[in-house]
């Protein structure tokens, strides 16, 4: 850096030298780095192949009060992926007790004279009694079972009027016509593993930083860089960006080891501007850790006081809710976090392609966040020790 001006290469030196020192303090703390490893790696699996949105071989029983081949037909017609058959009840009692016991998902009871009542064209009707404690899973197996039995009940009325297959399929209709962009297969670990990634480096970006900065705290060792030639910017910037590069290690391991290799996530844009703009997000998301340590004490209280900063970010992020779902104004909020600017940034680059143009507000809005924050944190920091 010989080709800096003289005042300009002893900031450099100084930040080097700082920069070390905290790479070094984290090196030495294994268990904290294998605590890392372990979080962008194993715990992301998990995620991305554990959580599943979809219905999957959800637990069925039957009350076939009819016992006429009308029933034996429509039941027949809950078949695997989505519906697992694991027997029959003859009460209601018994199929109360199995939704109670979670044995079952969902009880399907067909009324007697089910038969007889299609046959002689009368309206008849299938009761479903849902476990809904999970509230996604039960929306799917009732949006399922509601389609197979219409399309039951459509074919019966057909047949009814005479009208066979052929006749059936002459009958103008509105088609579906269905392209799906981005996810082909609809793949939940594509989602969860990417969203999983993003709320980990998230926890770190807090936590991290935070933690650098109160171990000097409790070591008595920030009087001493106070009094030294050092800024503040010159002390809280050389651990945030070391932090920023222990975490942009850590997911690049969950991209290279386990997102791509293991579940095939494709990535279709610039994996440069990817880590670029995931280096400015964590230096963002980083001032916060800053506020949380600047106003603890020890390492415990920083812990607690993140937390509280991370469980908004995390909620209002839209990874787990939709925003759409939310209240008017609580999505107001939402923007308030810069997890929804990273998840809109993240998604589209790897699975969109997108570029800058695309990402401009998002990264303006970041930005603008991030900007805020640091320099709020470096104030507060500052007047303490003032």
């Amino acid at each position: 850096m010989k080709w800096l001006p003289s005042g300009w290469q002893l900031h450099w030196r100084r930040f080097a030298v700082m920069l070390v020192k905290e790479l070094k303090q984290l090196g030495r703390d294994r268990v904290l780095l294998a605590f890392i490893v372990y979080a962008f790696t194993a715990d992301i699996f998990l995620a991305a192949s554990g959580v599943s949105l979809s219905l999957n071989h959800a637990a069925t029983l039957v009350q076939d009060q009819d016992r006429s081949p009308q029933s034996r037909e429509l039941l027949s017609r809950f078949q695997q992926p989505y519906f697992r058959m694991d027997g029959a009840v003859a009460q209601d009692a018994a199929a109360l007790a199995a939704l109670d016991q979670g044995r079952a998902m969902l009880v399907l009871s067909v009324p007697p004279q089910f038969g007889k009542q299609l046959a002689n064209g009368q309206s008849t009707s299938v009761a479903m009694q849902v476990d809904t404690t999970n509230s996604v899973l039960g929306f799917l197996a009732t949006s399922h079972a509601q389609q197979i039995v219409s399309q039951y009940g459509l074919e019966s009325a057909m047949r009814r009027l005479g009208l066979d297959d052929k006749a059936a399929a002459s009958l103008p209709k509105v088609q579906n016509d269905i392209r799906v962009w981005y996810n082909p297969n609809q793949q939940d670990s594509w989602f969860m593993g990417v969203a999983e990634m993003l709320n980990i480096a998230t926890v770190f970006a807090v936590l991290l930083p935070a933690a650098a900065l109160v171990r000097e705290k409790e070591r008595g060792t920030v009087e001493q860089l106070i009094v030294s030639p050092l800024t503040p910017f010159g002390i809280l910037f050389p651990k945030v960006v070391s932090m920023t590069g222990v975490i942009l290690c850590g997911v690049a391991l969950s991209l290279f080891l386990i997102l791509i290799p293991v579940f095939a996530i494709p990535v279709k844009g610039s994996l440069l501007l990817f880590f670029a703009l995931s280096a400015l997000y964590v230096f963002t998301t980083a001032g916060l850790g800053l506020f949380a340590a600047t106003i603890a004490r020890n390492l415990a209280q920083a812990g607690m006081l993140s937390i509280l900063i991370l469980a908004p970010m995390l909620f209002l992020s839209g990874a787990w809710t939709p925003p759409e779902a939310m209240p008017v104004w609580l999505r107001g909020l939402m923007y308030a976090s810069p997890l929804h600017y990273y998840l809109d940034i993240a998604f589209g680059v790897l699975l969109k392609g997108q570029g800058l143009a695309e990402l401009q507000p998002a990264i303006l809005g970041m930005s603008g966040i991030g900007l805020l924050v640091f320099t709020g944190g470096l104030l507060l920091f500052r007047k303490q020790f003032d």
